[in-house]
Order: C-alpha cells, then sequence, then structure tokens
C-alpha cells in the first residue's frame, strides 16, 4: 500500500471550474478573485479578505501596511515554519523569537509577556495544525502591556498596543469560543497552499476585525496597492470604457492572486464543509487506534476550540531524535509518507547566522525531537488509516 502524506483532493468541479476561466479570456486577477474574496468574508464574517499569492505575502504585506520596520520587533514562536519569522526580517523589523509551553506546540504566553518592549509593533502567534492560539490570553498580554506601546503612525495609534497578527496558514475554519479563525486576532492570514485544506495551488488571504477610525475598504485599497505595483487601478478595473489611465502612487510589490487560482479556491470553498467533516472523522480514528500506543497526539477538539484538522501531530513519549528518524523510515519501507513538523527555526542556517541558539528554546527542542507526522487528508480511505495505525504500532511494539 502506497499513502502519500498529503496530495490535493481535487474533484471534477475544480477543473470544470479552470477551464471555464480559461475560456473566458480571463485569467489574472478579476471578477473570480474578486468572488473567492467575497466569498472568504461572507464565510469568516469579516467585512473584507484579500487574497494574495500566498499566505507570506500577506503577511509581509499586513507588516508594511501597519508600518512595521527598521527599529521595530515583532515576536514570533521558535516552533513554525520560516514564513512566520522571514517575514519580519524582509520588512526591516527585528524577529524575536519565544519558546513554546512546556509540552505544547504553542507560544508560552509568560515568555510573550517579558519579551515585549517599547520596541514591539506585532506579535504573530502560530495556529499550529488546526489547532488555534489561546487568543484571550494574547491579547490579557498584550493589553497589560499598552503602557510600553509606542505608536508610530495613525492606523498603530488607532490600536494603542502591541497589534496580533495571526499566522493562521493551518486554521481556515477552525474556530476559538464559537469564533471563526479569522474573525479573533486584529489580522488573520491563510494560506491556500496545495497541502493546504483548502487549495488554490499557491495562494493565500488576509482578514481583519474592524479597525477603529479606519475604514475598511480603506485598508482594503491600501492591500490592493501593496500587492500590485502601488498602481491605482488594476486590470479589471482598467477595461471599464475609456479608463485606461492609472497613476502609481508608490513602488510597491507583486503578489496579487490569479482567477485561475481563485477558480480552484471557489469550489473548495463550496466542498469545505464535508472536507472538514471528513478530516475529523480521521482524526477520531487516529486518536482511537493510538490511544494506549504509547504515542500522544495534538487533541484537535475541546469544549471551547475546534480544529480546522489540517495536521496530525504525533509524539513518540521518551524517544529522542535517532528513534523518531528510524520510525519515519520504517513507516516510508512500509509505503507511508509521513512528515515533521516543525524543526525549530534556531536549528536552521538562516536562524542560527542570525544570532539564534536552539539551546535557548529547550521545550521547543523537546516537542520536536520526538514528533512525527502522520497523513491527514481527504483522499485517505478507512482502510489506509487503519493501515497507518497498525504500521505505526507494529513499529512502536
Amino acid at each position: 500500500m502506497k499513502i502519500p502524506f498529503s496530495p490535493p483532493d481535487i474533484s471534477e468541479a475544480e477543473i470544470n471550474e479552470v477551464v471555464d476561466t480559461l475560456k473566458s479570456g480571463w485569467i489574472t486577477t478579476g471578477p473570480k478573485t474578486k468572488l473567492f474574496e467575497k466569498k472568504i468574508a461572507d464565510y469568516i464574517n469579516t467585512s473584507k479578505a484579500v487574497c494574495f499569492n500566498s499566505a507570506t505575502a500577506a503577511m509581509e504585506m499586513t507588516l508594511r501596511l501597519l508600518g512595521i520596520g527598521a527599529g521595530d520587533e515583532v515576536i514570533t514562536s521558535a516552533y513554525t515554519y520560516s514564513a512566520s519569522a522571514s517575514v519580519i526580517h524582509h520588512v526591516g523589523a527585528k524577529i524575536v523569537l519565544v519558546d513554546t509551553a512546556k509540552d505544547s506546540f504553542h507560544l508560552d504566553y509568560n515568555q510573550v509577556e517579558q519579551a515585549i518592549t517599547e520596541k514591539t509593533k506585532a506579535i504573530i502567534p502560530v495556529d499550529i495544525a488546526g489547532v488555534m492560539c489561546d487568543y484571550d490570553r494574547v491579547f490579557e498580554v498584550v493589553n497589560k502591556k499598552r503602557s510600553l506601546f509606542s505608536p508610530i503612525n495613525e492606523i498603530q495609534k488607532s490600536f494603542g498596543r502591541v497589534i496580533v497578527l495571526a499566522d493562521a496558514a493551518h486554521s481556515f475554519g477552525a474556530k476559538y469560543k464559537g469564533n471563526w479563525s479569522g474573525e479573533v486576532a486584529d489580522f488573520t492570514c491563510f494560506s491556500f497552499h496545495a497541502v493546504k485544506n483548502l487549495t488554490t495551488a499557491e495562494g493565500g488571504a488576509v482578514t481583519w476585525r474592524d479597525v477603529p477610525g479606519f475604514d475598511y475598504e480603506e485598508i482594503y485599497k491600501q492591500f490592493m496597492l501593496l500587492s500590485l505595483h502601488g498602481q491605482s487601478k488594476d486590470a479589471l478595473a482598467k477595461t471599464k470604457l475609456g479608463a485606461w489611465e492609472y497613476d502609481i502612487i508608490y513602488p510597491a510589490y507583486k503578489c496579487n492572486m490569479t482567477d485561475l487560482m481563485a477558480s480552484l479556491g471557489l469550489v473548495q470553498l463550496q466542498r469545505y464543509p464535508e472536507i472538514l467533516k471528513r478530516r475529523k472523522q480521521i482524526i477520531e480514528m487516529y486518536d482511537i487506534a493510538l490511544e494506549k500506543s504509547g504515542a500522544f497526539s495534538l487533541k484537535h477538539y475541546g469544549e471551547d476550540y475546534a480544529s480546522s484538522g489540517h495536521l496530525y501531530l504525533v509524539r513518540l513519549s521518551d524517544k529522542d531524535e535517532a528513534f523518531r528518524n528510524n520510525v519515519i523510515e520504517k513507516m516510508a519501507e512500509k509505503g507511508i509518507a509521513t512528515n515533521v513538523h516543525y524543526k525549530p527555526l534556531p536549528m536552521h542556517t538562516a536562524y542560527k547566522n542570525l544570532g539564534f541558539d536552539i539551546k535557548d528554546y529547550p521545550n521547543a527542542f523537546e516537542m520536536y525531537k520526538n514528533e512525527i507526522t502522520l497523513p491527514l487528508h481527504t483522499l485517505l480511505t478507512d482502510e489506509q488509516v487503519e493501515y497507518v495505525t497498525s504500521s505505526l504500532k507494529e513499529i512502536l511494539g
């Protein structure tokens, strides 16, 4: 049996929608991208959404919208993928990495509180595997530290505290205390990469809670400028009769979503309730099968939260890297693709070169050293799930 790790779930409906776009003659940012943005905002209960070519672009453009740059500090987790931190570097701000809490994949909120200084402008919490952070605790921390916040522009003044920008690459469709991911943090950035629950091949989006004193249409307009060279009109607007002329307001960036990508997203969003339902079924099957195996998994569902079920993270208790890596090899021999989420940032060359040392992040290392991620996707059959769990238990046994 061959079980891939995370293939995209593409039906004939997505294929037909892409073909329709190809035949329409409009394949870049146009009517389907605008419709996809509206559908995302409707799904999440926000006034607006903006689509980009990646979640990375969405996070970077949000930092730029907020005016964050040289001389500023932004806090994020040491236990995440590079994008959560690299965007901070891109805008010229200082990356401040914080350890996870003990036996947790999420940030240590006490350490976040200690890390906030007069230079801190934002925090990027990471919703890992589809499970949202404790945002009540995050907002408690940033409100407690209001006196340290020194805004440098009008939008920062409207917050009057450190701004919470959620890296929700994994959590589209997740809930925290009855609210959707996307309506909890100040700004929330999603990924629609090929391995995500909802895919546009590449792609991402940002949503935001209404900002006091700032019209959401104005924020949307600023995101449009940032994503398309600072150009006052996009290609769709320029098609109106006599409306060819445009201005370049400032030299900005190029990271817009296309209608080809949005075509996939529109159909994926229609199918999303069933996608989430199937992911939950698989997680429950894994949980039951591995209950007494000595493998402990991240809990995806609780009284006040529900995951999007993006990744199934398992810790092999009391084991080390060598043991975990051997398990991955033995699973591969059985035709089962697995992964590791994540190798902490201070273990990578780029972040070592920035002065980070994994010794300063002991909890993150403890989570990483025996973590293995099992296949979790909607193309898995019940028989394949059983084969994955029985193979893992056999190897561990």
